[in-house]
């Protein structure tokens, strides 16, 4: 199964990108995780939102394969421990087929988006800046992978 995140929003701070890497680069190999990034549709007086969360969405839509499992990362999703997370994601393995993280732009994501995800997951009822997310997403992968494999990297 290869993992992999596409996230709107190309240009992070480095400490955003150094904290990705670092939890990123302890995932298994067989993940073949990938970081897709997809730029920030321009917002200006004259372009609304909306108009950027379609371009977005396109963006989104057009990287992903049509069987690839989608799991939409989103303040409206279902929240998980990390035990629970853990099996989830052992689950994912299991059907076999690649999976996807996606993190809309700063608007959110298109109808169609949300349609397409096969899980809405919410890591905090917190509002968390892109980069954060980013980072914490790696970081409960990370420990998921560790409680389904009995790493000591958790110690709850």
């Amino acid at each position: 199964m290869h993992i992999r995140l596409i996230a709107v929003g190309d240009r992070q701070p480095p400490w955003v990108d150094e904290a990705f890497r670092i939890y990123s680069g302890r995932f298994p190999p067989q993940w073949k995780f990938r970081l897709d990034v997809i730029a920030t549709a321009k917002r200006t007086k004259a372009e609304n939102a909306r108009r950027a969360i379609e371009t977005e969405g396109e963006l989104i839509l057009g990287k992903l394969a049509g069987d690839e499992q989608t799991v939409l990362l989103d303040e409206r999703g279902k929240q998980l421990t990390s035990n629970f997370l853990a099996g989830r994601l052992s689950g994912w393995q299991a059907d076999g087929r690649d999976l996807a993280f996606i993190i809309g732009g700063p608007d959110g994501v298109s109808d169609k988006c949300r349609q397409r995800a096969d899980f809405v997951w919410s890591l905090s009822d917190l509002t968390l800046p892109h980069g954060l997310a980013r980072v914490l997403l790696a970081e409960q992968l990370y420990r998921a992978w560790s409680l389904a494999s009995g790493h000591p990297y958790h110690r709850a």
